[in-house]
């Protein structure tokens, strides 16, 4: 039989047509797979909570709102960063609106109670929005809770070294938020610092949500070279603004979350302190990776200019990993979730996810390993202020590079640990 070129062409896109209608008539027949997203929309990140949301849906229309053969549908389940919040509505999405799985929480205490409570329900599983808490991981791990993100102890890694070889910073007092997250991202950090000659005055902690800093700055030392600020969203705003209306000109260095574009974009005062300021963790805006430019891009496309951020918040970045992961999983199992999900959990183990920051790995207790960039706070174009990268350290572990043994030899972050002085420093 002789068939003509036009006839073939045709042929093969009746062909195309008719599978794809099959995939999407088969995604119709079965069950929509409903994903509860836990994320803080109340208290001091309620605007990183919203870019949460937003790159939750941008990643799941990039797939057409499907996976595994299924329909996904999202329920959202605001939280204000309370650890009882988070756990009342993580069991609200479970038991009433009968969620297959959760993609949360944000906040770092929030994650260590929900690594609990995932216990208790092990047919469910939880993977992690963009909590930072280290323990959520490494202390009595739940099989069925994923971390496809660095946690803060991670984030921290890299930028103490930095500062005393690369700025000549030696003596700092550290200004953190007194909860799980502040202790770890502080660890990461002062691990790094005191290993490398760095001495730590004088520490300060606040609780999360305070509005009045004049009593610290009063109390900070004089004979220092930078303050490390371990606060972030309207709380970094609020010290920042009152730091410079107190004529602070003492250098800042910032935990990761301090220079997150939910701090940059603030108005008034905060943001002349802010420039030269130094910060580490997950995110370069001027990556130049394709991978990272193509996901700016496609969110800068996806939402109005008045209702994003110029670029990504750590935040918003967290919540679409972790949205891939379980797409990518879904796919994996054909959207099989039974049994317990124990086939969608193993597929999440053994996912090598390719990712806007590069392609992610879980270790044994679920968690990722990756890339810690240094950034430097600059005026940008139009007087913006952007994250210039000026460093970057590689394949950062949950141990920080150490053997397990003696990374657990340090202990666990806390007010008053790690010890500067037993790590070498002052």
């Amino acid at each position: 039989m002789n068939w003509g070129k036009r006839s073939l062409l045709g042929l093969l896109g009746g062909a195309v047509f008719s599978i794809g209608f099959a995939v999407q008539a088969a995604a119709q027949t079965q069950p929509p797979i409903r994903i509860g997203i836990l994320v803080a929309l109340e208290g001091a990140f309620a605007a990183g909570g919203a870019d949460g949301v937003r790159n939750v849906e941008l990643a799941l229309r990039q797939v057409n709102n499907t996976a595994g053969g299924r329909r996904i549908e999202t329920v959202v389940a605001p939280t204000d960063t309370r650890p009882d919040t988070a756990v009342r509505q993580a069991r609200r999405l479970i038991e009433q609106d009968r969620v297959d799985f959760v993609i949360g929480p944000l906040s770092g205490s929030e994650g260590i109670a929900i690594r609990d409570f995932a216990k208790t329900v092990p047919d469910r599983t939880f993977i992690n929005g963009i909590s930072g808490a280290m323990e959520m991981t490494f202390v009595d791990p739940a099989p069925n809770v994923f971390r496809f993100n660095l946690d803060g102890n991670q984030w921290g890694a890299g930028l103490g070294r930095f500062a005393v070889q690369q700025r000549n910073i030696r003596r700092i007092a550290t200004v953190a938020a007194d909860y799980s997250f502040g202790h770890t991202n502080l660890m990461g950090f002062a691990v790094d610092f005191c290993r490398a000659g760095g001495t730590i005055v004088q520490r300060f902690w606040v609780p999360l949500g305070a509005t009045d800093f004049g009593g610290v700055i009063a109390q900070l030392p004089d004979n220092i070279d930078a303050v490390y600020l371990g606060l972030g969203g309207t709380d970094a705003i609020n010290f920042l603004n009152q730091w410079q209306q107190a004529g602070a000109g003492t250098r800042i260095l910032g935990g990761t979350i301090m220079a997150d574009p939910t701090v940059l974009t603030a108005r008034g005062r905060a943001r002349n302190a802010l420039i030269g300021a130094l910060t580490s963790g997950p995110i370069a805006e001027d990556n130049n990776s394709p991978a990272w430019q193509a996901y700016v891009r496609a969110y800068q496309e996806a939402f109005p200019a008045n209702q994003r951020f110029p670029t990504p918040s750590l935040f918003g970045v967290g919540y679409y990993i972790a949205t891939q992961a379980a797409i990518a999983g879904l796919n994996a199992v054909n959207g099989d979730l039974s049994d317990g999900q124990r086939r969608f959990n193993a597929a999440l183990s053994q996912l090598r996810l390719a990712t806007p920051l590069g392609e992610i790995s879980l270790n044994e207790n679920r968690q990722a390993t990756g890339t810690v960039f240094i950034n430097e706070v600059a005026e940008g174009s139009g007087g913006n202020l952007v994250n210039r990268n000026v460093g970057r350290q590689e394949g950062v572990t949950q141990t920080l590079g150490m053997d397990l043994a003696a990374f657990r030899a340090l202990g666990l972050p806390s007010r008053t640990n790690p010890d500067c002085r037993a790590l070498g420093g002052g």
